[in-house]
């Protein structure tokens, strides 16, 4: 081969690898915006035979990707895909809760203390005409907006751990798109490398994949020598090694205050797993870690804290409805709780049960001594020796009283009496004249017929003097003994325990109410405080990576201009040496 003919081809090889290095800087500048991607680089080097170089050649095109801050990155984004979503979540929880009063008024806020503050305030208007209907009217739909704004609570607080459930459904799907792609892409990128093609694409597809994994839960990962991206849970559990194994979930139709998750157990929520192996004690990190935290813990702490509210507004209520009676009195009183006759009845000191007309006069009574009866069946028996009375076990297995005679109806005075190990009195033992039923927040609700105004507010009270008389009026509805004995049970030192991270205290409910609503609020602002520093942390990788990986535009096109320059000087060697060619060829013709 001729001097010419070398000098010809490795001008060629230059034109060659610099159109190869033009197409490379042209890709990234058009692929500046696309997300994962990395800048690439067309790797040159001289070629060389028998000790004479002979051009240049493309080895390959590569990516340089910081391996350390790439492992951060994934790390910040675990940490940024668990803050995002309690963040999000607590927002919303928040709002369930009302708006808190922005006046001197304690009543202008739509918060449960608020709401609370509204019906201290009935009760104190009632308290001056007791006997008023309006009035009455007036504190039963109060006290049935509280009832009702704790059911709507927590009815909000299922609704969101029910999202929560249907979220980490949703996510396992995502989460099982991206270990497929990635291990689709492994064996694609070991295709590409054993022939010798570029795997500098592929490689950055798959660690955009990484990424959106890692956001959703936390994961280790390393990369073989044949290049496979190997992925594993915390705990060692592979999701990605030789093939993807894909997690499984299965998310609730609904989602009660009493649905929990237990590993193992094949009631309530089930496990995330892979494999056959529950591994949802391994996800510490990323968006199903924080839903799961969400749904088992946050949450449930917020419904249990309503409950105490919700239980201990119930019990101090009723202790002191059942310290009166309407007027009209009931013709019969229901108990709430279930008995037979053989239920064992322990009690001691005297109650009293009369009978009256609809004006509230005697019509007869008995005082009982309630140490004298054993079973419930003693106590039946008991009560059925009063004239005018009768009482039985409904169908229901709840003891009812009811009086005879058209008319008439049915009145207690607790007097002494000390029922059971906590020593209730007689009516609000049995709940005979409850205010409110329920047992939780979920189902708390003024009594129906009190509601609907079929029956009236219990807040006279039957005469408790020594001695009655027939004929005379024994219940006085213009006390207001009952309204102000229910205002000092809202406004007095009420003892609060434990619940959802809420110390035992003891203060009035409006104090507790608004304890529960700063509780939430503060969780809210350090969940926004949390995902404001972890979304800056997650920036400052993101940010890093890119400049140490990512396009710079500026430097692109400067590349871009002297490759053009680099080309063109390739091409004018080229004209150059077919120029020597041809007078080289017309000298030899002339000789």
């Amino acid at each position: 081969m001729s001097s010419l003919d070398i000098a010809r081809s490795i001008a060629f090889s230059g034109l060659s690898a610099t159109q190869v290095q033009i197409s490379v800087a042209s890709a990234n500048i058009s692929n500046a915006d696309t997300k994962g991607y990395t800048e690439k680089t067309a790797n040159q080097s001289s070629s060389v035979t028998s000790g004479v170089g002979t051009g240049v050649t493309i080895t390959g095109i590569s990516s340089a990707v910081d391996k350390l801050l790439l492992k951060s990155l994934v790390g910040a984004d675990s940490d940024l895909g668990a803050a995002d979503t309690t963040n999000s979540f607590l927002t919303e929880l928040q709002q369930l809760y009302g708006s808190t009063s922005s006046s001197d008024s304690s009543t202008t806020g739509t918060s449960l203390a608020n709401t609370i503050a509204a019906f201290e305030s009935a009760l104190s208007s009632l308290a001056s005409t007791p006997s008023s209907a309006s009035l009455q009217s007036n504190a039963v739909s109060v006290l049935a907006a509280v009832a009702t704004q704790l059911q709507q609570t927590s009815s909000g607080i299922q609704t969101l751990r029910s999202n929560a459930d249907q979220d980490i459904a949703s996510s396992v799907t995502d989460i099982n798109s991206d270990l497929q792609q990635i291990s689709d892409l492994n064996k694609q990128i070991k295709q590409q490398a054993a022939a010798g093609q570029s795997t500098a694409d592929l490689e950055d597809q798959r660690n955009s994949a990484l990424q959106d994994l890692a956001s959703m839960m936390n994961v280790r990962y390393f990369t073989t020598s044949s290049g496979d991206l190997q992925i594993y849970t915390g705990s060692g559990q592979a999701l990605v090694d030789s093939t993807a194994h894909p997690l499984s979930y299965t998310a609730l139709p609904s989602v009660t205050a009493s649905t929990t998750y237990s590993a193992g157990s094949s009631s309530g929520f089930s496990g995330i797993t892979v494999n056959g192996v529950d591994i949802t004690s391994q996800i510490s990190s990323g968006k199903v870690s924080a839903l799961i935290a969400l749904r088992d813990q946050t949450l449930p702490a917020a419904q249990s804290q309503l409950d105490e509210l919700a239980r201990q507004l119930t019990a101090s209520v009723n202790a002191v409805s059942n310290q009166g009676t309407s007027v009209p009195p009931p013709s019969s009183l229901t108990g709430t709780g279930t008995v037979s006759s053989t239920t064992p009845f322990s009690a001691t000191g005297t109650v009293r049960i009369a009978v009256t007309d609809k004006s509230g006069n005697l019509v007869a009574y008995k005082d009982l001594n309630l140490s004298s009866d054993t079973t419930i069946g003693d106590l039946v028996n008991d009560i059925n020796t009063i004239s005018g009375v009768t009482a039985s076990i409904d169908a229901n297995g709840h003891l009812t009283i009811a009086a005879s005679g058209s008319g008439n109806g049915v009145a207690i005075n607790e007097m002494t009496s000390s029922v059971g190990s906590s020593g209730e009195g007689f009516s609000e033992y049995f709940g005979f004249n409850d205010l409110i039923t329920g047992t939780s927040a979920s189902d708390i609700a003024v009594r129906s017929d009190i509601l609907n105004g079929t029956a009236a507010l219990p807040t006279a009270t039957l005469d408790a003097s020594s001695t009655l008389t027939a004929g005379n009026s024994v219940l006085s509805p213009g006390s207001a003994t009952v309204v102000n004995a229910l205002s000092s049970a809202l406004t007095g030192a009420t003892n609060f325990g434990m619940a959802g991270g809420l110390g035992a205290t003891t203060g009035s409910f409006t104090d507790y109410a608004a304890a529960i609503v700063a509780n939430v609020a503060g969780k809210a602002t350090q969940a926004s405080a949390t995902y404001t520093a972890k979304q800056t942390a997650q920036s400052t990788y993101a940010n890093s990576l890119s400049s140490q990986s990512g396009v710079n535009i500026d430097q692109e096109s400067a590349n871009l201009s002297a490759l053009q320059n680099k080309y063109a000087a390739a091409s004018q060697i080229i004209t150059a040496i077919n120029a020597m060619f041809s007078a080289l060829m017309t000298a030899m013709s002339a000789s």
